[in-house]
């Protein structure tokens, strides 16, 4: 299933709905103001949060979280060692990891684990300005998480760019 994610809508504070591929509303990103870091929720059609993406404080190195029923469910990193290409890694609370890379600024990169892939993002064949898909490829994946990974490692890699 692909979801169209536009690229300017992550301001703290601005909501916007993500539509599946057929144009119908999927998940509704909430921006919050007045926070000390950056909080967005991302909910189902029925108003429901499904995931919080929230700016980790504190960190030696650049971090974010996503939350589940406001427990923590991945941390988002850079991976230290990534000459060529854009890495980050998304640790689950369980154990699990997931790979990131690609060219995340060019938004065409790819969402793996133990070189499975789960999903491809990329504006490549968009004519739609600023707006990417989030193609999650395997249909028992979780669409909220991942769509949660791509938002997080492009937000990261903006600021360090």
């Amino acid at each position: 299933m692909k979801y169209l994610v536009r690229d300017k809508i992550f301001a703290i504070g601005d909501d916007y709905w993500i539509e599946d591929e057929n144009g119908r509303p999927a998940f509704l990103v909430d921006g919050k103001a007045l926070r000390l870091r950056d909080t967005l929720e991302l909910k189902d059609t029925d108003g429901r949060v499904l995931v919080t993406l929230r700016e980790k404080l504190l960190s030696l190195r650049d971090a974010m979280t996503i939350e589940r029923d406001e427990r923590p469910l991945a941390t988002v990193r850079r991976r230290r060692l990534s000459l060529l290409r854009n890495h980050y890694r998304v640790t689950l609370v369980d154990g699990t990891e997931l790979d990131v890379s690609g060219r995340i600024l060019d938004r065409e990169f790819a969402v793996e684990y133990d070189g499975e892939l789960l999903a491809h993002i990329s504006r490549r064949w968009l004519r739609v300005r600023d707006t990417y898909a989030v193609d999650v490829v395997r249909e028992d994946a979780d669409a909220a998480l991942l769509i949660a990974v791509a938002v997080c490692v492009i937000r990261m890699a903006e600021r360090e760019g």
